[in-house]
């Protein structure tokens, strides 16, 4: 592909038009497909885009709708809520609070359930049982990135560490059909034999709004073949998040339990 064609599909790859994701279009996980023999410049024009994007992000808010499907057992999940993040310096936090639950054929109904990572700690209020878990996750000193604590109980990747993702996975592009292909770009992920996600995961598509040039929807398939399917819609970047948001109060008469990272180690 000569400099000048590949600049041009760069240009169209990575501009946008506007979103049509909550409308339900292409980008189907189950017709979705790598592209062979794709250059792999593109691929790395994505994740520089991507990691610039990242690097720049000081806030974010949008709808979470998480799908939790297991084929075996024909069982399928669906919780929605709102997804908070915030950066400032070395220090972030990423609050997620689920507002509903629906189950298979069931009548979707309210079901709270809210976590709070702040880079140190990860909180899990459970509104159904009245209880409180905190779980250090790092030491108070050594901080790490919210959406990296997150990682270990939903599959939400692309918000750190995107210079990382090669290392981790053999990347190449989804084929598309269909009227999202202006407004997403699909990368095909497959976990490599020494990644770190090795052991939950075989594969996770990954799905990128061109207008933010930040994930919008992820497809993960563990390696008991399950799928985990969040989308995040109607993101707002770089708006601001009033600091109240992620403060963990412990409701009336809830119980709580605090797991040190010394005692959690041991578990492990």
């Amino acid at each position: 592909m000569n400099k000048k064609i590949k600049i041009s599909f760069l240009f169209l790859l990575l501009s946008s038009v506007g979103t049509c994701w909550a409308g339900g279009c292409a980008g189907n996980s189950a017709a979705a497909e790598p592209e062979v023999g794709i250059n792999d410049d593109l691929v790395d024009a994505i994740l520089g885009q991507l990691n610039q994007s990242t690097a720049e992000l000081k806030s974010y808010q949008s709808r979470i709708e998480y799908r939790f499907s297991q084929p075996i057992l024909e069982s399928e999940t669906v919780r929605k809520g709102i997804l908070y993040y915030q950066r400032a310096g070395e220090r972030s936090a990423l609050r997620i609070n689920f507002q509903t639950l629906k189950q298979d054929d069931e009548v979707e109904e309210e079901y709270i359930e809210q976590y709070i990572f702040d880079g140190v700690w990860l909180t899990h209020v459970d509104y159904q049982i009245k209880e409180v878990k905190r779980y250090q996750q790092a030491e108070p000193n050594e901080p790490v990135d919210a959406f990296d604590l997150a990682r270990e109980n939903f599959p939400i990747i692309g918000f750190s560490k995107t210079e990382e993702l090669e290392e981790q996975f053999e990347i190449k592009l989804i084929k598309q059909q269909g009227g999202c292909a202006e407004d997403f770009v699909g990368l095909h992920l497959k976990v490599k034999p020494d990644s770190i996600y090795k052991d939950d995961h075989t594969s996770i598509e990954f799905w990128i709004d061109r207008k933010l040039s930040l994930p919008a929807k992820i497809v993960a398939v563990s390696t008991e073949e399950d799928i985990c399917e969040i989308k995040l819609l109607d993101a707002k970047v770089n708006k601001g998040i009033d600091d109240k948001v992620f403060e963990v109060k412990i409701p009336e008469g809830f119980g709580e339990e605090i797991i040190p990272l010394k005692q959690r180690t041991k578990q492990k």
